[in-house]
């Protein structure tokens, strides 16, 4: 089954093409990565895949629905920024922001119970956000994420800003969504290996599509790698001369 649907999809800034004519696929209980260079579009892409960005060309499709005409489809999806947005004084708990995620539905402690410990943070629900270390407050927005039972999750590198430990724990939690809570996931990362060792299949994206397909075909082909690095040291350095 097709859960998500993109189309030709192309976005400017101003005159700056940042997308040209991507489109893809998603399956049910895929766990895609979406690997890029810094600037390559990958967060634009997101963006106008949640309905944030509007003036984009072609169409995105969630669930066979197009979501320029039914907005009700984005409560299907939870969403994990690439920057944290908490406060460290808002005086909240952990329980208190992941209730924050159950939208169009009777908050239910259970629900909410079960989000904090699908992520290991039963014994931290009480303490307010900002007395949690990075990799446990991730966690919290990924309960808060979860709270509402979404059947697909994007995460736009959502391991940005923490340590080894905390990536590795959430590289954990991510394999058990998707295996045992059958969530399909959309992951923008720039950490190859754990790409490597958890999707199954892989978007590479430099404002163009340069790849779309399994995860083996990709990392087991010498000359797909080598022009992948290739690409991306270009754009980098493209990036350090605009500064």
């Amino acid at each position: 089954m097709q859960i998500v649907s993109i189309d030709n999809v192309s976005y400017r800034y101003n005159s700056a093409l940042v997308l040209e004519d991507i489109s893809f696929s998603v399956e049910k209980g895929d766990l895609i990565g979406i690997i890029g260079p810094n600037g390559a579009g990958k967060t634009t892409l997101f963006r106008s895949m949640l309905g944030l960005l509007e003036g984009y060309q072609g169409r995105i499709t969630f669930f066979g629905e197009d979501i320029r005409k039914n907005r009700n489809i984005f409560q299907k999806i939870g969403y994990i920024p690439q920057k944290m947005s908490i406060d460290q004084g808002f005086p909240a708990t952990v329980e208190e922001i992941v209730s924050l995620g159950i939208s169009g539905k009777k908050l239910s402690k259970n629900k909410i119970n079960y989000a904090i410990e699908t992520v290991g943070l039963l014994e931290q629900k009480a303490k307010r956000i900002g007395e949690l270390s990075g990799g446990q407050q991730q966690r919290a927005l990924i309960a808060k994420a979860l709270a509402n039972e979404p059947e697909l999750l994007i995460l736009d590198e959502p391991v940005t800003g923490i340590d080894l430990e905390a990536q590795n724990k959430f590289y954990i939690l991510l394999k058990k969504l998707n295996e045992d809570n059958k969530i399909t996931i959309i992951w923008a990362s720039h950490d190859l290996d754990a790409v490597n060792k958890l999707a199954n299949k892989i978007a590479c994206v430099n404002r163009r599509m340069f790849f779309h397909g399994d995860a083996t075909v990709f990392f087991e082909n010498n000359e797909l790698l080598k022009a992948y690095s290739e690409s991306t040291m270009q754009a980098h350095m493209q990036l350090h001369d605009q500064r």
